[in-house]
């Protein structure tokens, strides 16, 4: 099933991201496909204050440091940053399959770059840039 949307501004893709949050339940692996800029990180501080897990000025992007983690009342989100990571053998020593427990969603960007990742349970997001502020976010479910 697929889903598509247009935001106009940060502001909107962030409380779509809130939005969002009320239909994911754990355990989950979302993929967040989308170019530099594309809003991948401005999206899950919207999924992580829906989940009451943190508040969107404190959700950054995990670039450098490639996991952040984020504790809510009743989900553990993990945002996973995948861009630096080019082989099979530096994803295995991320240890993402053991972050994912009964009440944790993974948020992945770049995890496209890897078949591993791609299964059909998992949730798909795709946020492409339409305008100077606008986003067209699709999601996918499998």
């Amino acid at each position: 099933m697929t889903a598509s949307t247009i935001t106009h501004s940060a502001e909107e893709t962030i409380a779509y991201g809130r939005s969002l949050a009320a239909e994911l339940s754990p355990p989950l692996i979302v993929l967040l496909r989308g170019d530099l800029g594309a809003g991948k990180t401005t999206l899950a501080k919207g999924i992580a204050e829906g989940f009451g897990a943190a508040r969107a000025e404190d959700v950054t992007s995990p670039t450098f440091t490639l996991v952040h983690e984020y504790r809510g009342p009743r989900v553990t989100l993990f945002h996973i940053d995948l861009y630096r990571i080019d082989t099979p053998r530096e994803l295995e020593t991320l240890g993402l399959d053991d972050l994912l427990a009964p009440n944790s969603i993974l948020l992945i960007e770049w995890g496209e770059k890897f078949v591993r990742l791609q299964r059909d349970q998992n949730v798909e997001i795709t946020l492409e840039r339409v305008g100077e502020t606008e986003r067209r976010i699709q999601r996918t479910t499998g």
